[in-house]
């Protein structure tokens, strides 16, 4: 820490809270973007005349270009300035943000929504690094709480701000006001941020990786573009031979980023953090949850709306229940029952989980397409609840037993691996959906089509969360809580206090 640190907060301590609304606001913005798009996948596919592959890469897109670009980014940050890389990515999403609004064809809003993905990597690593830099330690807890509370709503208002709009069609824009909200969001942050965000650096920046980061979004491209269309086209034999091709680009990676581990100490993954048993457990079970989700919320929002025929506000209205149950269980999960019993209730939300997918299953079945949104109701507060469980104290688990000098490499790899996860799901689509309703349905076919379809997804999802509970053995009984303030660090990758610059 530089001696000036002091002197730089105590100047800034009137405009710290102006900081903190501004890139609460823009990790806001993210979180919504994220659940506001699958609410609208229908109307999109309807109004732009979008094929089934590309409803996925609309998604899948998004969440590749975030995953590949996270640790970068948070690099990035950590070289050039947090504040300076807030400010490029806050601008950068507001722009592809636009693109997305005024996208002329499918084609456009896949390559828009892509570019999205890259900004926001740059953007959301920088926020709470930049809390981290602008708030002492005895403070962030509180800081981190607010946090927490506006990840909650992100996921509780996004679906129903994507219904509303996408419901209002307004001024004829149908979908597309969904992305163009962002654009005075995104303007304001830009000039509040230039003003009242204090510039902060890590003093011993670590080197980017470009090499690592080519070698993991190619192995992820060839790995999830087959699945995607694979289905439409037929399976060809290139799908297969790229399919197979990922495993070398992996076995690549580990090669070469040994390599760079030994000459320069700056790789894009820390291998070391594998010997970790929890870690390693972990980071497994980031990336099977990830696929289930990525599953779960494309073919649920296509049941909803295509399959019963449901309007996008009345698909929103019944996802309320599973998003307060998962903002209910994440904080007593967090604040009451992880203190007292540890794993176990890692675990338990994994089969409460579970149960709530089997649960869907077996309503689905019993009342076909005659379902009504309160006979939802169980299902969902069951998944809720055993989502909430999961999520909030997961990332303590995994980084329980990682030495303090990896703690920001190791969580930034966590979000990375989650994200990967997700759009492997959202790929895996083709097959565990696509794959079951068929090619050419006639208008009486549809409905009973989907709902099968929703059926096999969902026991993929149970299979997964299966999974996910026997993984959890290698986590630790009772997290420890003595990495303070790592799991939050996205981006970082020097454990030391960072540099502010005034």
């Amino acid at each position: 820490m530089t001696s000036t640190e002091p002197t730089t907060r105590a100047a800034g301590d009137r405009r710290r809270w102006f900081a903190l609304a501004i890139v609460m606001t823009a990790a806001f913005m993210d979180l919504v973007d994220v659940t506001i798009v699958n609410i609208a996948i229908p109307s999109i596919r309807q109004d732009a005349g979008a094929s089934f592959s590309q409803i996925q890469w609309i998604t899948a897109g998004y969440a590749l270009a975030f995953a590949a670009g996270l640790i970068t980014g948070g690099r990035l940050g950590d070289i050039h300035g947090r504040k300076r890389l807030f400010l490029i990515g806050i601008g950068g999403f507001t722009l592809a943000s636009a693109l997305c609004g005024f996208a002329a064809n499918p084609e456009m809003l896949v390559a828009s929504r892509i570019l999205q993905g890259g900004m926001a990597a740059l953007m959301v690593p920088q926020v709470l690094s930049i809390v981290h830099a602008t708030f002492p330690a005895h403070e962030r807890g509180k800081v981190f709480g607010l946090f927490g509370a506006i990840v909650g709503l992100g996921a509780v208002s996004g679906p129903l701000l994507g219904a509303l709009l996408t419901e209002w069609n307004l001024f004829g824009l149908e979908w597309r006001p969904i992305f163009l909200i962002n654009l005075p969001v995104g303007v304001a942050g830009l000039i509040l941020g230039s003003r009242f965000i204090t510039e902060s650096k890590a003093p011993k920046a670590l080197k980017l990786d470009l090499v690592g980061v080519a070698l993991v979004t190619l192995g992820l491209l060839m790995l999830i573009y087959p699945l995607t269309r694979g289905e439409e086209l037929g399976w060809p034999l290139w799908g297969h031979l790229s399919m197979g091709g990922s495993l070398v680009v992996g076995g690549a990676l580990v090669a070469y980023e040994r390599r760079k581990t030994a000459r320069d100490g700056s790789p894009l993954i820390e291998l070391s953090l594998f010997r970790v048993k929890s870690f390693a457990a972990g980071i497994a079970v980031q990336t099977v949850f990830g696929v289930g989700l990525g599953i779960f919320f494309l073919v649920w929002t296509l049941y909803m709306q295509t399959g019963l025929g449901w309007t996008p506000l009345r698909a929103g209205l019944t996802g309320v229940p599973f998003s307060i149950a998962v903002s209910t269980a994440a904080g007593l999960s967090v604040q009451q029952l992880v203190p007292r019993f540890g794993r176990k209730v890692l675990q338990a939300g994994a089969l409460v989980m579970g149960l709530g997918v089997l649960l869907y299953i077996w309503e689905s079945e019993r009342y076909g397409l005659g379902i009504a949104s309160w006979q939802m109701a169980l299902p969902l507060i069951v998944m809720g609840a055993g989502m909430g469980l999961i999520v909030a104290p997961l990332t303590d688990a995994v980084l329980s037993e990682v030495p303090r000098e990896h703690a920001g490499s190791a969580s930034g790899l966590i979000n990375t691996v989650q994200q990967m996860g997700n759009a492997l799901g959202l790929g895996l689509v083709s097959v565990v959906f696509f794959g079951v309703i068929g090619d050419d349905l006639g208008r009486t076919q549809v409905g009973p089509a989907f709902v099968e379809g929703f059926q096999n997804a969902l026991w993929w999802v149970a299979a997964v969360m299966g999974a996910i509970f026997l993984l959890m053995f290698a986590l630790p009984k009772r997290p420890a809580q003595h990495v303070e303030g790592a799991a939050p660090e996205l981006g970082a990758v020097e454990e030391n206090e960072p540099e502010l610059v005034s």
